[in-house]
């Protein structure tokens, strides 16, 4: 009898799985203040666009998964002016704040907004040719279903491009903050082991450590807030942390300061990968598990 073969497991996170209900208020929160304070994005999204300049690329649809404001849309959408770009996010007013009538007015390409989970996208299988996720993969509740529906909705031969965090993130903070108040993210060859099992064909992972400089903990816990990336952990205190909390934190965040400046690390990871053709009599499910026949001897 036929039977839907797995793919190999990929690692769990520990003691970091996300409330999406709360992550989405966040950023709801934090949408007219986004896109003054996501420095790090903004310029983690130019050197992903960069590495587009080795890839030879016509696609018809874009997907931004994770778009924000639309700030990446923006600038997939000049480049590939043919394109429809699909900017997707979880809080519908990070999408209210680009789809004005200006912006709209004077776009050079079709765009589209969806406000859904890309845990679950309302896109057709096979409709997308680029699935573009910067920085947003770490606030998924189950990563792997989000690489594996992004498998689903490319075409063959299309490419997903990603950038996500590591786990020497912010790994000053949780010093002093606490490892329950502070995410906590994948590996990088951790996310090599979740695009094999999602399905997808040569992954290519690479990771670089960047670091931002602060005056003090005030301003990085002020940056954090006005960018929408604070505590989001499903096993996180529901209470108010207090001003006596946050006055020891700025004293311990200030024993980390070098040279009058609060450094702080970030490990960024970039993959990307192709859906491959399925091999030749190879049939699959619609989640792109392959189909293996098995079949009796007497």
């Amino acid at each position: 009898m036929p039977a839907a073969t797995e793919r190999p497991a990929a690692p769990q996170r520990t003691g970091c799985a996300i409330d999406a209900r709360a992550a989405r208020r966040r950023f709801e929160r934090a949408a007219g203040s986004y896109s003054q304070a996501c420095r790090l994005e903004a310029e983690i999204g130019t050197r992903m666009l960069e590495r587009l300049d080795y890839v030879k690329l016509a696609p018809r649809r874009v997907l931004d998964a994770g778009s924000g404001p639309g700030r990446d849309a923006r600038r997939l959408a000049k480049r590939y002016p043919g394109a429809q770009v699909v900017e997707l996010d979880i809080a519908r007013r990070m999408l209210r704040q680009e789809h004005g009538f200006l912006s709209r007015l004077f776009a050079r390409s079709e765009r589209h907004s969806l406000c859904a989970n890309f845990e679950r996208l309302p896109l057709a299988g096979a409709s997308v040719d680029l699935v573009w996720s910067n920085m947003a993969l770490h606030w998924a509740a189950e990563p792997l279903a989000a690489l594996r529906e992004f498998h689903r909705v490319l075409a063959v031969d299309g490419l997903l491009m990603l950038s996500t965090l590591g786990p020497d993130t912010l790994g000053g903070l949780r010093a002093a903050a606490g490892a329950a108040r502070v995410h906590a993210f994948a590996d990088m060859h951790d996310l090599g082991d979740m695009l094999v099992a999602a399905g997808f064909s040569e992954p290519v992972v690479d990771m670089e450590r960047l670091t931002l400089l602060y005056a003090d903990g005030a301003a990085l816990l002020a940056d954090l807030r006005a960018s929408g990336q604070t505590n989001a952990l499903a096993a996180r205190a529901r209470g108010l942390s207090g001003r006596r909390f946050l006055a020891a934190l700025e004293e311990k965040l200030a024993a980390q300061h070098r040279d009058g400046k609060l450094p702080v690390g970030y490990e960024v990871v970039y993959g990307h990968a192709w859906k491959a053709a399925p091999r030749r009599g190879a049939k699959q499910t619609e989640d792109g598990r392959s189909i293996m026949q098995f079949e009796r001897r007497r």
